[in-house]
């Protein structure tokens, strides 16, 4: 991470996409004792700092009873004292791929208002998934029914510089929910020369290996499948709580930003995405 100036930022515009992002991030902030800043795509105030009982109190002259719950939802989770409003009138997307390269994290939707039918993805959460900074999360699926066991978190390993971080980031995660880790090492996509998917194999023992050492307290499943990343991926969201992985990995094409399988994963998982991008 390049930095924490902003704790975890999350992006609301009011929309229901926009609430699960902020319910989330305030659960976050909490779980990790750091500052939530709320970005606000909105005219309610001019673009600045207001304090946010001001900007509760704008929403509430508008009627924007939506963003009022938000907010004072935030506040209640995280404390008046590290939580702070921000309000934009530039395009979100870009504010908030600024606000990255100085947050734990940016957390998301995967849709905001304007909507439009059939798209899998908002525009904004693709743009910052693509050029932003760090970690973001993009906050999608269906909540867990009460009387469920949560589900693990699950961590897609490829040995590129992003995967390293991607478990990093993992392991931080399981240890907040005191769950199990899922560690899922796909061999589909690795290149056909003689032995590589032997060597992709043993560099994933040797990375685990060093990462558990340093979390002790966790408890880790190793998966080596010979799928493909994204299908293998993608069926382990259906039981899990949050799956992370690196930007781009170890196939990825020079230029390209975001790979196929973090791609895949925006679109289609079934339960919050942590997409790292490597420092």
């Amino acid at each position: 991470m390049a930095g924490t100036g902003y704790g975890i930022v999350a992006g609301y515009d009011g929309s229901a996409g926009g609430g699960d992002a902020l319910r989330w991030a305030a659960r976050e902030a909490w779980a990790r004792h750091t500052v939530l800043t709320v970005l606000l795509a909105s005219d309610l105030a001019a673009p600045g700092e207001p304090a946010l009982a001001d900007l509760i109190g704008l929403a509430r002259r508008r009627g924007e009873h939506t963003v009022i719950r938000g907010l004072q939802y935030a506040e209640s989770v995280v404390g008046p004292a590290r939580i702070r409003a921000e309000v934009t009138g530039e395009p979100p997307a870009r504010v908030l791929c600024e606000r990255s390269s100085a947050a734990e994290m940016v957390v998301l939707g995967s849709h905001g208002h304007g909507r439009l039918p059939g798209l899998l993805l908002g525009s904004v959460p693709w743009q910052v998934a693509v050029h932003g900074h760090g970690r973001i999360v993009v906050v999608r699926g269906s909540w867990r029914p009460v009387n469920q066991s949560p589900g693990p978190v699950v961590v897609g390993v490829d040995g590129s510089a992003a995967s390293a971080g991607a478990i990093a980031f993992a392991f931080e995660e399981a240890a907040l929910r005191n769950v199990h880790l899922v560690a899922t090492c796909a061999l589909a996509d690795s290149a056909g020369r003689l032995g590589e998917m032997r060597r992709m194999e043993e560099q994933f023992g040797q990375e685990m290996d060093r990462q558990e050492k340093q979390h002790p307290d966790i408890t880790v499943i190793r998966e080596v499948v010979a799928g493909p990343p994204r299908s293998v991926l993608l069926s382990a969201a259906r039981e899990a709580q949050m799956i992370v992985v690196g930007s781009r990995g170890r196939g990825g094409l020079d230029g390209m930003s975001l790979g196929s399988v973090a791609q895949a994963l925006l679109h289609h998982s079934s339960c919050p995405v942590g997409v790292v991008h490597p420092d």
